[in-house]
């Protein structure tokens, strides 16, 4: 039985052998007849992953069959809520892409596994519904847009705001030369890191509570002893995990400002990191602060800068006219005229979503393109890891976009992977 959004929303009490998929798991789906249900498994039911099951369960083209997650609490809440039996939920993601009856899998687990999954679930023949950053480096995101494509696959990333009218229209001023030529980009993201719990990052050590898979959960990263502090939504700001707010927010924003400069096939070709703060002791040791310049072989400048001002947070375009801001269901410029020029008739048409989600599920039903596809997901969430790259090495680096390298610089090129620990390897 398919859930409603109202009763899940009524019962969950939510606001908002070897380590390798098997072979017999990768073969080849056949796509989704069009005018069909689509069958949806959703892997990771916790935080994001729980607005967007609510999201799913609104949508009466989709019937939610299945549900994954490590923690037991979060799925048992899940699966009462969906109304779906004990049979339907594991803690093994191999478990779900494995079942024949599913036709696309939503991911929002911790960055972390967000490749292995979404490789995984692409060979298995499954549609992706992706939550963003695409991948944890810029490797692991190629991989998952080459798998994408090979296999034929619609991959949707959670970079919803390339569904949000004000950032779409802002765009399209922008790439039509309302503001004139455009010169820079202005991203602001939060100055310190938004723990959710009493966590201060010093927590020592602590037994594994019942019902947890933190080695399931920890899968490919670096071992380390549990403690709670490091799990579920704090998890970003533990540098063997995430890069903090560079990819955190930075993989909204930088989106947009890819999509406004007109770079989603590209990215920079220079970078370096300025006024890196971090904390110097316990877990949470991502960069907490941070001015991160970009710049693009087109000369325009791209600048992420961490700040307390909220009115900041988000994406600015300037030009040698005037300038624009969007974020959310924020739009501001100047002149104010900006904001009521028409787009001449032949002018830049940006792809046009009004709901991120459905978007989704009509492209599934279609075979068409999403509004964020696995490459144009692949370079924004490159331009997240070029930041964290020059964070890290604190000094200027070069970049060629086309050979995604870092040219005769062997210490920036041993970054653009992250290691995974044994027995899990991205095929």
């Amino acid at each position: 039985m398919m859930a409603t959004r109202r009763r899940f929303l009524r019962d969950a009490g939510w606001a908002a052998a070897p380590l390798v998929v098997p072979a017999s798991v990768l073969g080849r789906g056949a796509a989704v007849a069009p005018n069909s249900r689509v069958t949806l498994g959703c892997i990771g039911v916790g935080g994001m992953g729980t607005g967007n099951v609510q999201s799913f369960l609104g949508d009466e083209r989709v019937e939610v069959v299945a549900l994954c997650d490590v923690d037991r609490g979060h799925l048992r809440t899940a699966l009462a809520a969906a109304s779906l039996p004990e049979g339907a939920g594991t803690g093994d993601f191999r478990e779900l892409i494995a079942r024949k009856d599913i036709d696309a899998v939503m991911v929002a687990t911790p960055d972390h596994w967000h490749a292995l999954i979404a490789v995984a679930a692409a060979r298995a023949g499954k549609d992706l519904y992706a939550e963003k950053p695409l991948a944890a480096s810029i490797q692991e995101g190629r991989r998952v847009s080459d798998v994408v494509r090979e296999r034929k696959r619609v991959l949707q990333c959670g970079t919803w705001r390339r569904s949000s009218q004000h950032t779409r229209r802002a765009c399209e001023w922008v790439r039509n030369g309302i503001i004139g030529e455009l010169r820079r980009i202005e991203v602001g993201v939060p100055a310190k890191f938004a723990i959710r719990g009493e966590y201060t990052g010093m927590e020592k050590p602590e037994p594994e509570p019942e019902g947890f898979d933190y080695a399931m959960w920890t899968g490919p990263a670096p071992e380390a002893s549990y403690t709670a502090a490091r799990c579920h939504f704090n998890f970003r700001w533990v540098a063997d995990y995430a890069p903090g707010y560079i990819t955190d927010w930075g993989a909204h924003f930088l989106d947009v400002a890819q999509w406004g400069n007109g770079t989603d096939a590209t990215g920079p070709v220079e970078v370096v990191a300025e006024d890196v703060r971090k904390r110097e002791r316990g877990i949470y040791d991502a960069p907490e602060g941070f001015r991160i310049r970009y710049a693009y072989a087109t000369g325009v400048e791209l600048v992420m800068s961490s700040t307390e001002n909220a009115e900041e947070w988000g994406t600015k375009f300037v030009g040698s006219e005037g300038w624009i801001f969007s974020e959310n269901d924020k739009l501001a410029a100047y002149p104010k005229s900006v904001l009521t020029a028409a787009i001449p008739e032949n002018g830049v048409r940006l792809y046009e979503s009004k709901n991120h989600h459905l978007n989704f599920i009509d492209c599934v039903l279609t075979r068409g393109e999403t509004a964020a596809p696995a490459e144009t997901a692949h370079r924004a969430a490159s331009v997240c890891y070029l930041g964290a790259i020059a964070a890290r090495l604190g000094r200027a680096l070069r970049f060629d976009p086309e050979s995604e390298a870092f040219p005769g610089d062997d210490e920036a090129n041993a970054l653009l992977a992250r290691p995974m620990r044994e027995p899990w390897i991205l095929i």
